[in-house]
Parts: structure tokens; C-alpha cells; sequence
């Protein structure tokens, strides 16, 4: 890859975001600084720090911490006048030890992590429906965290309660039910200062929660399944990749796939690349604890439902261990193929060709498999996900 300088003429801006403001710093293409500025972080912000940047040049580049934070509309705009943005890392902290640590220094720095092309990557684009996915998936996490909350609570609740309700609650077994019962108490409002009426009106109370956030969660899931299914249909169509799982790899991998250098560059990024830790005759590889934990959970779980009922997967974890591998290594073999195969796109004609450069056997079609032939969506990025989950061998 050539260095920016090269690729392009111009000067470089740095930008430091925050909740209210936004420091800017422009440097040249021998990395000396020419000035820097705060400009409100608002729409008529934004477009005062690029029309201040442009009187020193044209914007060859532009380096942004908290690209999916802080600067989201900031990189919005940037990308809507033409400019390419990088998301920089925060200023290592040798740095801030020798320099101290303030705003118009953190945009000076990010900027020269653009020109070092040091710990730079294409920021994800957040207008198209994987920024619809994302938000909704935040939503329903929070829920789900709440729910898992107040059922601990309710337990918590049951347990300490006067031993009338606990022998009417022991009916149900499952928490699930003792709040369905819980929710049709009726406390008496005038006798609260006795525990008996007290009790009931907390557990109601909780019970209720409970009972909403389900509705809440059903609701998300009913919004998010079709979104999904648009985004990548193939993978939502395939045994062990639910809404859940082929949503989580969409945002991980963001509507601009072709951020991504390559199959190894989205494993890094799912936390599924190998680490060597091999010394002497020792020749293994262990997991990888870097990355997007929830993708890696998302690859973790396809892994294992299929070394549960896929034939196949089955068949290839009895030859990897008559090997001599553990089953955390095969799970960990397996997860990385799966996001190997994960990273080759279906685009428009109009877009560049898949970003893996080595070859790779075609996919088995899904009316070989016994299944239904779905219809490509607009970003069905993960349509070759039928060979990672059929096919194990390199």
C-alpha cells in the first residue's frame, strides 16, 4: 500500500472529537504543523473546520479519533464532501509523557498517525443498513440486560419474601413462571407497612418489568430479523447462523467491507487469528483474546452448534483430534475458517472484486445442501458462508 504523501498531495488534518467540541490540526505533507483550532461539534461546525482546513491546501486526508462515537457526524459530513477519513488510535502514552496531554496535541497526533500510516484504518461508513442493524442490536442489548437484571432481582425478591408467597410461588419452577404469578398479585395500597402486602407489590412491580422487556426484546427482534435477512440473506438461510450471529458479524465488518485488507484482516478483527506459541519442538497455536469479543462469540457459538449436528463438522474434529488436537484448538480452527470464508463479498458489478487474494474452492449451492436458493441482498456480504460451515480442510 502506498503512503498517503504518495497516493495523494495535499495537507493532512488531525482531528481530537468530544461531546461538545472538536480540535482540529493541519499538517503538511512534511508533517509540520500549521495551526489548529476548536470548532463547535454541530453541523455548522463541521462545516467551518473544513472550510478553515481548505485554506491551507487541499485535504489530501483526514485522521479522526472516535470515528463511531464523538465524530460519527463529522465523518458523515467529511465523506459527503468526497475526503477519505482514517480513524486513528488515542496518542500512546510515551507520547503523552514527553508532550503532556491536551486536545490541540491529541489532533496534532492524530494526524501524524496518518502520515506514519501508523495504526490507521478506513473508518466504517454509518448511512446505510448496517447502521440501522447496529442501532437496533444496542437497544435490544440493553434490554436483554435489564431483563437479566430484574429476574435476579424477582429471585432475590422470592427468596426473602414471607414463607405464604413462597409456598404459593413454589408452584412454578421456573423463574419465568413465578413472575407470571407474581404479576397477578394485588397488594393491598392501605396495608403496605406489613411485609406480606409489601412483598407482593415489589414482586409485582418487578414481575411487570419483567413481562415488558420481553414484549420490548420480541419487538427488536421482529424489526431487526428482516433487516438482516436483507443484509445477508445466504447466512441467515444456514443452520447455526441465526439473526442474531449473521447481525453481529455485519457490524463488526461495517457497510464498507472493503475497509478490510483481506480474510486474515477480518479474523484479526473477530479476535479468531491464531498466536503462534511455539518454542523447541512445540509447534501450536493458541486463541486469539484481541478483537470484537461479541463477533468472536457470534463464531464461537456457529462452531459449536455445528460440532453438534452437522455431520460433517463432526467427521473433521474426530480427524483433527486422531492428530493430536485439543477440542479448544479445533474450535479454534474451526472459528477461524469461518471468518476466512465470512470475508468474501456479493457487490454490485459497479464495486471493486472481493479483497482475498488467494484462491479458494467454490461453495457448495445451497440445492447441493438440500436447501432453498436465496436471493442475493444489496450487502450480502457473507454469501460464501455455506463452504466455512461445510468445509474444513485447507
Amino acid at each position: 500500500m502506498n503512503s498517503m504523501t504518495k497516493a495523494a498531495s495535499g495537507v493532512v488534518v488531525g482531528v481530537d472529537a468530544h461531546t461538545d467540541t472538536h480540535d482540529a490540526a493541519v499538517l503538511d505533507d512534511c508533517g509540520r504543523l500549521l495551526a489548529t483550532r476548536t470548532f463547535p461539534a454541530d453541523a455548522a461546525g463541521y462545516v467551518e473546520l473544513l472550510t478553515w482546513a481548505q485554506r491551507f491546501g487541499p485535504v489530501a486526508v483526514t485522521g479522526v479519533e472516535s470515528t463511531g462515537s464523538y465524530a460519527a457526524g463529522l465523518v458523515r459530513h467529511l465523506r459527503a464532501q468526497g475526503l477519505e477519513v482514517r480513524e486513528v488510535n488515542q496518542p500512546h502514552a510515551h507520547t503523552r509523557r514527553r508532550r503532556g496531554k491536551s486536545d490541540p496535541i491529541d489532533a496534532e497526533m492524530a494526524g501524524r498517525h496518518v502520515l506514519a500510516e501508523s495504526s490507521v484504518v478506513i473508518a466504517k461508513d454509518t448511512t446505510g443498513i448496517v447502521e440501522s442493524i447496529r442501532q437496533l442490536r444496542v437497544a435490544r442489548d440493553g434490554a436483554v440486560k435489564a431483563r437479566s437484571a430484574a429476574l435476579n432481582t424477582l429471585t432475590g425478591l422470592i427468596v426473602s419474601a414471607p414463607q405464604e408467597l413462597r409456598a404459593q410461588l413454589q408452584l412454578r419452577k421456573t423463574t419465568r413462571g413465578q413472575a407470571t404469578l407474581c404479576a397477578r398479585f394485588r397488594p393491598d395500597r392501605w396495608g403496605l407497612h406489613e411485609p406480606v402486602h409489601a412483598a407482593k407489590a415489589a414482586l409485582r412491580s418487578v414481575a411487570r418489568r419483567v413481562i415488558d422487556l420481553d414484549a420490548e426484546i420480541a419487538a427488536l427482534d421482529a424489526q431487526l430479523k428482516p433487516l438482516v435477512a436483507r443484509a445477508a440473506p445466504r447466512a441467515t438461510s444456514l443452520l447455526a447462523v441465526s439473526t442474531g450471529h449473521a447481525g453481529t458479524l455485519l457490524v463488526t465488518a461495517g457497510e464498507n467491507i472493503q475497509r478490510l485488507t483481506g480474510e486474515a484482516s477480518f479474523a484479526a478483527l473477530c479476535g479468531a487469528s491464531p498466536i503462534p506459541v511455539s518454542t523447541g519442538r512445540t509447534d501450536r497455536h493458541r486463541l486469539n483474546y484481541g478483537g470484537d469479543r461479541d463477533a468472536n462469540r457470534a463464531l464461537h457459538m456457529i462452531a459449536v452448534c455445528r460440532l453438534r449436528y452437522c455431520q460433517r463438522t463432526r467427521a473433521y474434529a474426530e480427524r483433527r483430534t486422531a492428530e493430536g488436537k485439543t477440542k479448544t484448538e479445533i474450535i479454534r480452527c474451526l472459528k477461524r475458517y469461518i471468518a476466512a470464508r465470512s470475508t468474501t463479498p456479493s457487490r454490485p458489478t459497479s464495486t471493486p472484486a472481493p479483497l482475498h487474494r488467494r484462491a479458494v474452492r467454490p461453495s457448495p449451492s445451497p440445492a447441493a445442501l438440500g436447501r432453498p436458493e436465496p436471493r442475493d441482498g444489496p450487502l450480502d456480504i457473507y454469501r460464501n458462508v455455506p463452504a466455512c460451515l461445510c468445509e474444513h480442510e485447507r
